[in-house]
């Protein structure tokens, strides 16, 4: 069975992706509210891949992704980052700072599924 988390500060997204992704199957979700409650999950327990909103209300989505690579056990966990923020800047600091896959919202469910399951069967 495959962990995701899902960091967003929007249940009703968090919602959403997980609806996108549970037809996937073999996967279960845990929900972080917030960069540094991602970051404390982070250090918690093992995921398989990580869902990361970069407009949180505490730490920056880009902060937790550095924290993410910085991290020995957790420098190969795929990371995509889902935002609304689609600038061609936003895009360029996500892949520099080690983005495995960026998605903007709103986002087709079929088309996030197809997207991340390649990722879990990698990870």
């Amino acid at each position: 069975m495959k962990k995701v988390l899902v960091v967003d500060d929007s249940a009703t997204m968090r919602r959403m992706i997980i609806a996108s992704l549970a037809p996937i199957g073999d996967v279960t979700f845990e929900q972080a509210v917030s960069g540094l409650e991602a970051i404390e999950r982070l250090t918690l327990s093992a995921v398989n891949l990580v869902l990361l909103d970069l407009n949180m209300p505490d730490v920056h989505g880009l902060e937790v992704l550095r924290f993410i690579r910085g991290q020995q056990s957790l420098r190969e966990l795929p990371v995509v980052v889902l935002t609304t923020r689609g600038d061609e800047d936003s895009r360029s600091a996500a892949a520099t700072a080690g983005a495995t896959l960026y998605l903007t919202k709103p986002f087709k469910p079929a088309t996030i599924a197809a997207q991340v399951q390649p990722l879990l069967q990698g990870a």
